[in-house]
């Protein structure tokens, strides 16, 4: 049976992701390292951290090892893994291709029609453009880009998906569309 992780591994007898050429598995290895090492960092852990927060049931060594792509890590100790640091087993999967933005990248909105929209649903919007506008230092007052990871934040705020918000925004007239000369 195989396991496609972007294409490049099959399971073997003891559920072990075994590259299909040592090269592209050797690559995915290191990914998937650079993965597992974010999500530690980002939970404010050193190796040694992890281990004593298991009460030693990962190894500094043996989580390294993994981050470097050194050594082969089974699907269940991955999902071990996620379970340790409370995160989904897919956020602990390298991806080849961007797949958090639910195709909504980065949109311009319009910040002179936003300007004169009335309503609560309006001035959260304006509140979160304004928090950006600081953010960033960029008070131009006609248009405002808005990236993938702050299009994600505020499709979370109106409990919709990315896409389905630049909808939205686009019924609302707030998107910019430049004018052809």
């Amino acid at each position: 049976m195989s396991v496609h992780a972007p294409g490049h591994t099959e399971r073997v007898s003891d559920n072990t992701l075994s590259p299909l050429n040592a090269e592209a598995g050797t690559d995915y290895a290191k990914k998937l390292g650079i993965r597992l090492r974010s999500i530690r960092q980002q939970q404010g852990l050193s190796l040694q951290g992890v281990e004593e927060k298991s009460a030693g049931r990962w190894k500094a060594v043996v989580v390294g090892s993994y981050e470097r792509g050194d050594r082969s890590v089974t699907v269940a100790r991955l999902s071990e893994l996620a379970e340790f640091y409370r995160v989904p087993i897919t956020e602990l999967l390298p991806s080849e291709t961007p797949t958090r933005t639910d195709g909504a990248g980065k949109v311009v909105l319009n910040l002179e029609v936003l300007a004169d929209l009335r309503g609560e649903e309006f001035a959260a919007l304006g509140r979160f453009v304004r928090s950006i506008q600081a953010q960033r230092g960029d008070y131009n007052g006609k248009m405002l880009s808005i990236r993938g990871d702050d299009l994600r934040a505020l499709a979370i705020v109106h409990d919709v998906s990315p896409t389905e918000l630049v909808a939205r925004l686009d019924t609302w007239g707030v998107i910019y569309h430049p004018v052809a000369a």
